[in-house]
């Protein structure tokens, strides 16, 4: 019997119907095309009974669909999604039990949707309001689009952060050009020349804030002086995926449903052009063969492929090319405030849009030791347990007075894939005892006995211990508060 990442059975009900109906089916047709009773076809369609993991052999087989498509990744990040907007405060209604909420997100994804797409305009609404001092505007004047940037993060997020077209166009070039790790740059300045007639030039050293900037008037790419060797390869990559893949990059950004605001298309093919750069450098077979041989050790990796630790980062979270899976991680970047600059994910494990995210994640904890490489097991509410390292990295710092900024990456899988990583050596992964117990953030968080909650958790209120002088969670039931 097919099952879940974490033993669950699969009822993949919504999505087999949406399958039918994209086929223009009825269920007497879905099930001839299966070779299973029109009654157990029901039963499916109905959540009645789980998919056989010959039968989803077979769904895979008949629609063309990958059995990835049954994964409950979508369920569980879109149930997050719902019950981080039923548990704004703002909302004012109380909260239905976490059950409740993944039961309406697997039964009715759709109308889940709507529901998150619509929390997230009048968020939108609120704040802009409150910007304009209380004083609105015209009816719908206060509608704006949605967030640019979260829409192309839901975009990667949808593809599970692999795109086989241009991972395919890379790992070609790569070929081609007969790639050396460390030494891609000058072949990639010869390409751009002969090609493109695009003349590389060093920038002015005052230009510290621009890595590339490209003059396609006079055909001139500068480029950073500040840059490593791995930098300057990846910035060149990048300019060549966009002269050289652009109607590809549109195809792929056009074609996703959910960029609806005017600037998410583009900023969507920047991003792809940055992933058709990492994946020149780190051409995937190659890049996955030597993964899987030092056991992701991303130190040894970034010296085998002459680029970045965070890079490194970035580029496994990408190895999901079909056959050939590498460990599906989970990759972001923080500051010390708490502000995510990246995120990307081939799991199901959900970045919290709303109220932050949990300061007992190891990715905070790096800031206090900067450089080493710290893990950690953590535990999230429905009991799901991630192994997460965590770096600091600086950039900048070129010259007494120059400007440096610090972030932390950190780099997550499920626990059941932890064996596979040099970073699990000697930690105790089976004990219970050794995981931490985080959440997606004090504001939809469940958990009533964390010392380190900042607001009241989802369903219940916080109250004042006189003798700690500290806030403790109860439930609202049990104080009256």
């Amino acid at each position: 019997m097919a099952r879940g990442s974490a033993g669950r059975k699969v009822y993949a009900h919504a999505k087999l119907r949406r399958l039918r109906r994209e086929h223009g089916m009825n269920q007497v047709d879905m099930a001839r095309a299966l070779g299973i009773s029109t009654s157990y076809a029901n039963q499916i369609e109905q959540s009645q009974r789980p998919l056989t993991a010959s039968v989803l052999l077979r769904i895979a087989e008949v629609f063309g669909v990958d059995a990835e498509f049954f994964s409950e990744a979508d369920e569980d990040r879109l149930a997050a999604d719902l019950r981080a907007a039923l548990a704004d405060e703002a909302c004012g209604a109380p909260l239905p039990p976490a059950d409740e909420v993944a039961e309406a997100a697997r039964d009715h994804p759709e109308v889940a949707r709507a529901l998150v797409a619509l929390h997230r305009r009048y968020r939108d609404t609120v704040e802009q309001a409150a910007a304009l001092g209380g004083t609105p505007g015209p009816a719908g004047a206060l509608l704006p689009p949605a967030e640019p940037h979260d829409e192309v993060r839901d975009f990667f997020y949808a593809h599970h952060n692999h795109f086989e077209p241009l991972d395919a166009e890379a790992e070609r070039t790569a070929g081609l050009l007969e790639l050396r790790p460390g030494k891609a740059a000058d072949p990639l300045v010869a390409l751009l020349a002969e090609r493109h007639r695009v003349r590389v030039v060093q920038a002015a050293a005052g230009r510290t804030g621009d890595a590339r900037r490209f003059a396609p008037d006079s055909g001139l790419l500068f480029l950073s002086p500040w840059l490593s060797d791995g930098q300057r390869a990846f910035q060149l990559a990048t300019q060549l995926a966009l002269l050289e893949h652009g109607p590809l990059l549109t195809r792929l950004a056009d074609g996703a449903a959910g960029l609806t605001s005017p600037q998410a298309p583009a900023l969507a093919r920047i991003g792809l052009a940055n992933y058709f750069a990492g994946a020149l450098l780190m051409p995937y077979t190659a890049f996955h063969t030597v993964a899987e041989e030092v056991r992701y050790d991303i130190e040894l990796l970034s010296a085998r492929f002459g680029v970045g630790f965070e890079t490194v980062c970035h580029r496994l979270s990408t190895l999901q090319r079909t056959g050939r899976r590498g460990v599906p991680f989970s990759f972001l970047r923080v500051d010390r405030a708490g502000n995510i600059s990246k995120r990307q994910s081939a799991t199901d494990f959900h970045f919290s849009r709303l109220g932050g995210t949990c300061p007992l994640w190891t990715v905070y904890e790096a800031f206090s030791a900067p450089g080493r490489i710290l893990t950690q097991v953590a535990e999230m509410p429905d009991g799901k347990k991630y192994f997460w390292i965590a770096r600091t990295l600086t950039r900048g710092g070129f010259g007494h007075h120059a400007p440096r900024a610090e972030f932390a990456v950190a780099l997550g899988c499920e626990l059941r894939h932890a064996h596979r990583l040099v970073y699990a050596e000697g930690v105790a992964l089976d004990d219970p005892r050794a995981a931490t117990p985080i959440g997606l953030g004090c504001r939809i968080c469940e958990r009533r006995d964390c010392a380190q909650r900042a607001r009241p958790p989802a369903g219940g209120r916080l109250a004042v211990d006189p003798d700690r002088r500290a806030y403790v969670p109860y439930p609202v039931e049990s104080t009256g508060v």
